[in-house]
């Protein structure tokens, strides 16, 4: 015959090594990611409108005579 087992004494049992690992290995896998996305992030970041050098098209205007 089966045991009586109270609702609030009932449980599935503990978390043990086993289940840390899992989480610790999965929050390692993120970081990992995050970073390789910064890295990926900061070479594709386009320059500046500070470093970028536009040459001005020379004039079309007939330089004056004297």
């Amino acid at each position: 015959m089966a045991r009586n087992i109270p609702e609030n004494k009932a449980r599935q049992g503990r978390w043990g090594w086993h289940g840390f690992r899992i989480l610790i290995a999965g929050l390692l896998l993120v970081l990992v990611a995050w970073g390789v996305a910064e890295i990926y992030g900061v070479l594709i970041k386009a320059p500046n409108s500070d470093e970028q050098h536009v040459p001005t098209p020379p004039s079309t205007s007939p330089a004056p005579s004297g």
